[in-house]
């Protein structure tokens, strides 16, 4: 069962996961959550000068940022995934969001197949902010690949590793879709709430999108499709999804 916490400086709730993420978050009520997107990648340290003075220039407080989009130049080995993720949350730390490995701040990772990023960059990230339109509830749900949560290294846990046949790509798919039902479900929400759905892989989804993907509600309106790998090595597919109705794309 996914635990539910509430971060209330943030004015979202989050599925507890492990350190470098939460399984998602929803805005609590009376609040709404905006996205913002980069034209192109921005280095991860400037990316957190540039979100840190966007937030304070809209009056709200650094534990607003409640998720993040990042893109890195090619999957990690386990132990390099573990490093970047302890540099990375030394920031969230330090704005106080991260707290004995308790990460409210849902995320994706992924790696563009063509003309990536030289370093571990920001795509996007998303806050809260005060709302009088309560009649949709926003959320983003992480992004999550093949590999159930829990004890043992990546190698040990990710499904059919190595295995790219059309019914071992099924199979990872039908898993991570069932991983963003079940974390939606457990904000109280669902595909139908939805407003984007991204999956990130270089495999042919073609196969299973029509009667795995597009049945059960997933891309109702559309899905965007990355060329892009998940953030460890091994790993095939990977997706997540999000409600959010006010979108920004900032200048250079």
């Amino acid at each position: 069962m996914a635990e539910i916490a509430t971060f209330e400086s943030g004015a979202y709730r989050y599925i507890r996961g492990p350190f470098q993420y939460s399984g998602g978050v929803a805005a609590e009520p009376g609040f709404a959550i905006e996205r913002v997107r980069f034209p192109r990648p921005v280095a991860l340290g400037v990316g957190f000068e540039r979100i840190e003075r966007y937030l304070r220039e809209l009056g709200r407080p650094c534990t607003a940022f409640c998720a993040c989009e990042l893109r890195s130049p090619e999957p990690f080995s386990e132990e390099g995934f573990v490093e970047f993720n302890r540099v990375y949350v030394e920031t969230l730390e330090r704005w106080g969001l991260f707290s004995n490995d308790d990460n409210p701040v849902a995320r994706s990772n992924v790696c563009p197949e063509i003309d990536g990023p030289a370093g571990p960059s920001f795509h996007a990230f998303c806050y809260t902010v005060p709302t009088r339109d309560v009649a949709q509830p926003s959320f983003v749900i992480s992004g999550s690949a093949e590999v159930p949560e829990g004890d043992g290294t990546y190698e040990e846990r990710i499904i059919r590793r190595g295995d790219n046949s059309a019914g071992a790509l099924r199979e990872k798919a039908l898993y991570v879709l069932d991983t963003m039902g079940a974390r939606m479900s457990a904000l109280g929400v669902s595909w139908n709430n939805s407003t984007a759905t991204h999956a990130y892989t270089v495999r042919d989804l073609h196969p299973f999108f029509a009667d795995e993907i597009v049945s059960r509600g997933a891309a109702t309106l559309g899905l965007t499709w990355f060329y892009a790998r998940p953030p460890v090595t091994g790993l095939d597919y990977e997706m997540d999804v999000r409600a959010v109705f006010t979108e920004h794309i900032l200048s250079d």
